[in-house]
């Protein structure tokens, strides 16, 4: 799996962040260009491809790409 984060979009809700069952997601320290803390990939093996953060965002602001 592959976790793409667009920044840029992002409006801090931690939806993503909450709603993830394998805790693959935490707030970062980074700023966007909005003023808010992104999401970043803190476990990225541990993603399953379940996509509820990427259904849950209400920004699209993250998108789970599935590589084989």
């Amino acid at each position: 799996m592959k976790i793409e984060i667009y920044k840029d979009l992002c409006k801090e809700c931690g939806i993503c962040i909450s709603f993830c069952p394998f805790k693959v997601l935490d707030k970062s320290d980074e700023v966007n260009s909005r003023g808010f803390h992104p999401p970043k990939v803190v476990k990225e093996n541990n993603c399953t491809g379940c996509r509820l953060c990427e259904l849950l965002c209400p920004d699209f602001a993250i998108a789970i790409r599935n590589f084989k």
